[in-house]
């Protein structure tokens, strides 16, 4: 395998104040001095850009919420970034680079100057269109802001501008549901996210449902939602291209697709996590020690691990079968060195009995009857 990496991940652990659902790692900006970590964010990039000189082909800023970053430090980052080789003048830095953006944190101007400065594509943190989902989530925005934003999106030059929606939400019924998923497709963007509501550990809503002062949404409920989603989005030109993904044909995220496709990338910031040169690194997941680690020019890196061949394959297996389009048998063996068919025959054979896996012109993915239970299916391709 070609270990270079083509995508570059840069995490802000910033949010203006902690969503009580949210597990990764972020803290409230108002705590710490930003333009000293994006200091720190860019001496790293240099430090990992001197070890292996690369060209991403993709650049995605997350988070916590980049948006959430004073203006010009914002800018600063951005312009900062490595262009790819065949970058022309105000041309995107890499084929797609995309950014993070909430709702309530974004405005036409800077969005302009995002876009000037080579910005091609947006993820907005919509989460709900329903003002009281919303409040729940301890989202700071509502409804009228994700319209704003994605009108003004439009008035800066964005073409490719993604929404993410979340369902499950307690207190939430079906019809509440079927209007966000609207409300996102009336929007006229180019890619929606959805995801099922989560209760990660040691969050405030974790701890809330363990008290017994929240109920999470029943399975039947949980599963109608996502089915629902599924048809209303193929309905209106959307394409599932992964469990939880939809896109018009050629809006694909390509950041993504490279992860999911199990391919090399670079992680830079507080948490971040790579996967170069054959190992999984993790930066430390803490801010003051993260950027007190890059100022003495040492290793923010906290963990390391070196997948043998067969957690590679695995890796890969779970990955890949997350797309719509799943492994490709041949592309797999020349990637792995191993037969997917060979090395996983018990759980193909048993999910091909089931309905849930099928193997066509070459290629072994999920049914439809599998995506709401993917998460079990997908174990039994984790270990072998």
């Amino acid at each position: 395998m070609n270990f270079e990496p083509t995508g570059l991940y840069i995490h802000i652990p910033f949010c203006e104040q902690k969503c009580r659902y949210c597990g990764f790692y972020s803290e409230p900006v108002k705590n710490y001095d930003p333009a000293r970590l994006i200091s720190a964010i860019l001496a790293e990039l240099d430090q990992k850009r001197g070890q292996t000189p690369f060209s991403p082909q993709t650049i995605y800023i997350g988070g916590g919420s980049p948006s959430c970053l004073p203006e010009d430090q914002f800018l600063r980052l951005v312009n900062y970034l490595p262009a790819s080789p065949d970058a022309s003048r105000g041309g995107p830095k890499a084929g797609e680079f995309t950014i993070e953006v909430n709702p309530g944190q974004v405005n036409q101007r800077l969005l302009s100057q995002l876009r000037m400065a080579g910005v091609n594509r947006l993820s907005i943190g919509a989460q709900s269109f329903n003002d009281d989902e919303l409040k729940f989530l301890d989202r700071r925005h509502s409804a009228d802001d994700i319209s704003r934003a994605v009108k003004s999106a439009k008035q800066a030059g964005f073409e490719n501008i993604g929404v993410d929606l979340i369902f499950a939400i307690p207190d939430s019924i079906l019809n509440t549901w079927k209007k966000s998923v609207q409300s996102a497709i009336d929007l006229g963007v180019q890619h929606i996210s959805a995801y099922a509501l989560t209760y990660e550990e040691d969050t405030p809503l974790q701890r809330a449902v363990s008290a017994g002062k929240v109920t999470p949404v029943d399975e039947e409920t949980d599963r109608a939602m996502y089915e629902t989603a599924i048809d209303m989005l193929e309905r209106a030109g959307f394409k599932q291209y992964e469990i939880s993904n939809f896109a018009k044909p050629g809006f694909e995220c390509k950041h993504n697709l490279n992860y999911w496709a199990n391919k090399p990338y670079l992680g830079i910031g507080p948490a971040a996590g790579s996967y170069r040169n054959g190992k999984r690194t993790l930066n430390i997941a803490d801010i003051k020690k993260y950027i007190e680690a890059i100022e003495k020019n040492a290793d923010a890196i906290t963990e390391t691990e070196t997948p043998d061949s067969l957690e590679v394959a695995c890796e890969t297996a779970v990955l890949n079968l997350r797309r719509r389009c799943g492994i490709d048998i041949e592309e797999f063996k020349k990637q792995t060195g191993f037969d997917i068919l060979e090395l996983f025959a018990e759980p193909v054979s048993k999910y091909q009995k089931l309905g849930f896996v099928e193997q066509i012109n070459g290629k072994l993915f999920l049914t439809r009857m599998a995506l709401p239970i993917a998460d079990s299916v997908l174990c039994d391709f984790s270990a072998v």
